[in-house]
């Protein structure tokens, strides 16, 4: 089996064809991502290319379906792009919809990306949440988290996400703590990933991540586009913010009645043959 190794600021997945994948596919996914009997991985991508584009499935590290990932899906377009498959305007097809991707080259293995990521899911029963009544807005709600009351911003970009403002960048000792705890909160039906966020000023975020069925991840795309949504829906941020990961930098967009827009590199690491 062929498979091509990227990343998107840290966040590293497998890109596999899907023909290739077997029909039990979650044990194959966590034995290709595991960091010490498989390559090593946050999530695997199956690719399959079409008339007007390609269309993914994410698998995370623990063989689960992560519906969309922001860093996965740019390491696919920049993928096609590198292998002469696709133009560097291209879609690309996931669970939750179609998204538009500008492919720039900067080297033989480094990309710059500008994806389309749509419109933030606000609602909460779309998210979804437990919150009955429903609520067309999912800000400020108060849940015991790791030992301690936390107040969360639910969101979701295809996929579910809550951030967490705090005034100091959370440590490793809080990650290992409250993100387990809010991903496998009863509050989310469909578990959640996790921002913690520090507001640095108006037009920058520090953010690190809990991922849904990875656990810490260096950078998340979709996360970065959520917490800039929940700190522009709370006041904290104007509607162009650069969010700091601990992988590096991305750009979000999100103007008034637009879609939200975000641009970062992927680096196509390496290709090789699974013989397991």
């Amino acid at each position: 089996m062929r498979f091509t190794k990227a990343h998107g600021l840290g966040n590293d997945f497998l890109l596999v064809a899907h023909d290739q994948a077997p029909e039990a596919v979650a044990p194959w996914a966590r034995r290709l991502c595991d960091r010490h009997v498989g390559v090593g991985a946050d999530g695997l991508l199956l690719y399959q290319l079409e008339s007007d584009g390609v269309r993914m499935r994410l698998l995370n590290a623990d063989g689960s379906d992560g519906d969309i990932s922001g860093n996965g899906l740019r390491c696919l377009a920049a993928h096609v792009v590198r292998s002469g498959w696709l133009p560097g305007r291209h879609v690309v097809k996931t669970p939750p919809g179609p998204r538009a991707v500008e492919v720039e080259r900067l080297s033989d293995t480094r990309f710059r990306i500008l994806t389309d990521l749509g419109e933030p899911v606000l609602r909460s029963d779309l998210i979804p949440v437990a919150l009955d009544p429903p609520a067309e807005r999912v800000l400020g709600h108060v849940l015991e988290a790791g030992g301690q009351l936390v107040e969360i911003c639910a969101t979701s970009m295809g996929n579910p996400h809550c951030a967490v403002f705090l005034e100091q960048v959370a440590d490793d000792a809080l990650l290992a703590r409250v993100g387990p705890a809010l991903e496998q909160h009863a509050f989310f039906p469909r578990r959640t990933n996790v921002e913690f966020v520090t507001v640095v000023s108006r037009g920058e975020l520090r953010v690190r991540f809990w991922e849904r069925g990875v656990g810490y991840t260096q950078a998340s795309g979709t996360g970065a586009a959520s917490a800039a949504v929940a700190a522009m829906l709370t006041g904290r941020a104007d509607r162009s913010v650069r969010v700091v990961c601990d992988g590096g930098t991305l750009e979000v967009q999100w103007p008034e009645g637009g879609v939200v827009r975000q641009t970062g590199e992927v680096e196509i690491l390496f290709e090789g043959d699974w013989l397991g």
